[in-house]
């Protein structure tokens, strides 16, 4: 079956977008700060390789991968679609379609959530984080290397019997929805915050503030983060602090790209212990031998301390 492919008419949206917000944000003295043109022009930099990597990675790596998981787990056995452990592969049925939907929303969760607990990871996804401003403009400020490793989370999807096409839509429409969730200008939404990922929840997500780290990792729906205890609400005495603890401080993509990969390096060079090297690539972001660094858990711990010793004094 041929399918539309939902970015193909998402990026021109996504660009007149942005034009809205940018030209609606220039035009507020409250909002004027919203947008930095360097910092704009280093998102598209990035945001334009993706668009130009993506068809290429995606046939080799998303395209070919899945058919090829596909036809190995469900082969036809007198003309029918039938997964190795017995049943028959997934049709089109629009419910069909819900489920691929959510078993991606359930993939999309687990991804990003290791994106921010593996340094190796971490060091091709901070380029979306590394932005101190929140917009639209930054929604497309996406990494490059990601488009590396992003289809082997979703491989398990063609394996139990989704066709690989239905998966790659399915990935497609995730993506809309994970654009538009990068705009400061949409409040809390009442009942729908108790079921949806919503743009005050992708605040949070974006924040360095040290309680609002490593949460909201989900896709549409915010239930995983509160079944895996990684949910945050955006509390609005707190001010929101946008970007990473340990920055790139430049607008240069290629320094952007690939800052986190040198400090790797060199942290790596830090002990001879075999272990510590592991860790410090494979280890959660900031973990250090010494204690020189902490990790978020770390962090948040603390801070917890610090709150419940200033309350007990």
């Amino acid at each position: 079956m041929d399918f539309i492919q939902p970015l193909k008419y998402g990026v021109p949206l996504f660009l007149i977008l942005i034009v809205v917000e940018l030209t609606y944000s220039k035009n507020h003295d409250e909002h004027k700060n919203l947008y930095n043109w360097k910092d704009l022009s280093a998102s598209f930099t990035m945001g334009l390789g993706s668009a130009f990597l993506g068809p290429f990675l995606k046939t080799v790596f998303s395209v070919v991968l899945f058919t090829y998981m596909y036809n190995v787990f469900n082969p036809e056995i007198n003309g029918v679609r039938t997964n190795i452990m017995g049943w028959e592969s997934f049709g089109y049925a629009w419910y069909v379609w819900l489920l691929c939907q959510l078993a991606d929303d359930f993939t999309y969760y687990w991804f990003h959530r290791q994106n921010h607990m593996i340094r190796a990871l971490w060091a091709a996804h901070i380029v979306h984080h590394s932005s101190d401003n929140f917009n639209l403009g930054t929604a497309v400020r996406n990494g490059w290397f990601t488009l590396l490793y992003k289809p082997l989370f979703y491989m398990w999807m063609p394996i139990v019997g989704f066709p690989p096409e239905m998966v790659i839509v399915c990935l497609g429409i995730e993506a809309l929805w994970q654009f538009q969730l990068h705009s400061v200008f949409i409040p809390k939404m009442g009942f729908i915050e108790k079921i949806l990922n919503t743009h005050t929840m992708h605040q949070v997500h974006h924040a360095k503030n040290v309680e609002y780290m490593d949460k909201n990792h989900g896709g549409f729906l915010n239930i995983f983060d509160k079944i895996f205890g990684t949910w945050k609400e955006l509390d609005d005495e707190i001010e929101v602090q946008y970007g990473v603890t340990h920055a790139p401080n430049s607008y240069n993509p290629w320094v952007i790209l690939t800052h986190e990969y040198k400090d790797i390096w060199n942290d790596t060079k830090k002990s001879k212990n075999w272990y510590h090297k592991f860790m410090y690539i494979f280890g959660p972001p900031g973990w250090s031998h010494d204690g020189s660094t902490l990790t978020v858990k770390q962090m948040q711990k603390e801070l917890e301390l610090k709150k419940r010793l200033s309350a007990g004094s």
